[in-house]
């Protein structure tokens, strides 16, 4: 079977990787952060058998640089793009639309493309990679997961002969930012966004990261890539970090934990269990210590246990090293980013987000005789035990919180559970459940 990593060459001409039979022409679409990083490693630092011939961008007048070329050709007309001779596309404005249309026009007119859109891959990467392949081009997202970690060639290529079984890690940076900042300074998740808004860390709306949507499409890339499965991108459950409080630290703090948003995804029985949400971590695991725009995946393999990919996972400069790469790769005829979600052994499998794990409960009640015994009660009828209790001292009686864990147990039944403890009628607020990572 003929995959997107393979190029249709004479057998007899010379293949080495490090002599590029000729130099190929680049053209970036998007000249933000990320475009006009990749465009300064092109003329500042360009890897051999790459040119900078073209960027794309509106008002492009507003963006040149006295740094820039004057032999690299400015447009604001995608045919301009596509007509030319550029050789790879570089799609770097991210969003389905025009972003898709542009990259299959690319593809059909024989040009390779380098994309960090991680939308359009989680839904449209297996169509773009048979597109390239009956056109015998390559098309490339190793930036578009966790920046300027190399995971995606890493799952792919590095580990490709172990049996890949689990990923796990944090894949956003903006969660990873208000999360740490409510952590280290007690203030609210309002606070902790505008800060981040502020700072440049969240997006004006900041929908996408905060509700899980944004690393939703990235483990579904991660899926396909290291795992080999086929899956819908709005098949995994995704839930919001938006609920979480300084009080959630404090007894986070108490079980010698802290709290992350976790993508995971895991082969189970014939199933994929996946989702994206917030969790209670241990402070002795990798994914504790990550602070900030960092990112970090670990992987499980059959034979080679753990491993680990950290980095910067955001930043015109790390995700331009990534596109950069990917560029790199496609000039030496081995492009792997990607190749796994067309080869053989790919399953389609259906998603499940009912993992079996301890669990963390926040509770805030109005103070009253008997409420642990009500909730004992509708627990035990679902077949679920209680691990421990906390209350820390110091809150009114009419807005009480405190914390119960439970023993391992599947999500469904504490989900059940919960809808019938919230119509107890000492309940204040919701209950905030979080699994724990183990």
């Amino acid at each position: 079977m003929k995959t997107s990593s393979q190029l249709v060459q004479d057998p007899s001409a010379d293949t080495r990787s490090d002599y590029p039979k000729r130099t190929l022409s680049v053209a970036i679409i998007g000249f933000g952060t990320v475009g006009s990083s990749v465009a300064r490693i092109l003329i500042e630092h360009a890897p051999a058998g790459l040119r900078l011939t073209h960027i794309l961008n509106r008002n492009f007048e507003r963006k040149r640089g006295d740094w820039v070329p004057a032999n690299v050709r400015w447009t604001d007309k995608i045919d301009e793009v596509l007509a030319s001779d550029a050789d790879i596309i570089v799609e770097l404005i991210g969003g389905l639309d025009p972003a898709g249309d542009w990259i299959r026009r690319a593809l059909k007119g024989s040009k390779s493309v380098v994309t960090a859109n991680k939308q359009l891959i989680a839904r449209s990467g297996a169509e773009l990679i048979s597109l390239a392949s009956e056109n015998g081009q390559h098309i490339a997202f190793g930036a578009s997961v966790a920046g300027g970690i190399p995971v995606i060639s890493g799952l792919q290529e590095g580990l490709a002969g172990d049996q890949l079984l689990k990923l796990c890690g944090i894949l956003n940076g903006t969660c990873n930012y208000i999360l740490s900042r409510i952590e280290t300074a007690g203030i609210s998740f309002e606070e902790a966004l505008r800060e981040a808004q502020k700072l440049g860390f969240a997006e004006a709306d900041p929908t996408e990261d905060v509700e899980g949507v944004d690393a939703r499409a990235k483990l579904t890339i991660l899926a396909s890539a290291g795992l080999r499965v086929s899956i819908k991108h709005s098949d995994i459950p995704a839930r919001s970090i938006s609920m979480l409080e300084p009080i959630d630290f404090e007894y986070a703090k108490l079980l010698d934990s802290t709290i992350r948003q976790i993508s995971r995804a895991e082969k189970s029985n014939g199933q994929l269990l996946a989702s994206v949400e917030p969790m209670l971590v241990h402070r002795s695991s990798p994914l504790a210590s990550v602070e900030g725009g960092q990112n970090l995946v670990m992987s499980t393999g059959k034979f080679g246990g753990e491993t680990v990919f950290a980095g910067h996972g955001a930043g015109g400069h790390p995700t331009a090293v990534a596109v950069v790469s990917d560029l790199i790769s496609i000039l030496r005829s081995r492009q792997v980013n990607g190749v796994a979600l067309q080869e053989q052994g790919i399953e389609e499998v259906p998603v499940s987000a009912d993992f079996t794990s301890r669990h963390y409960l926040r509770f805030v009640v109005k103070d009253e005789p008997g409420i642990i015994a009500s909730l004992a009660q509708i627990l035990c009828r679902a077949g679920i035990n209680i691990d421990s209790v906390f209350q820390k001292p110091g809150h009114p009686r009419s807005h009480l919180p405190f914390v119960i864990t439970l023993e391992p147990c599947p999500v469904t039944l504490v989900t059940e559970s919960l809808l019938h403890i919230s119509k107890l009628p000492f309940m204040v607020q919701p209950c905030v459940a979080l699994p724990i990572l183990d």
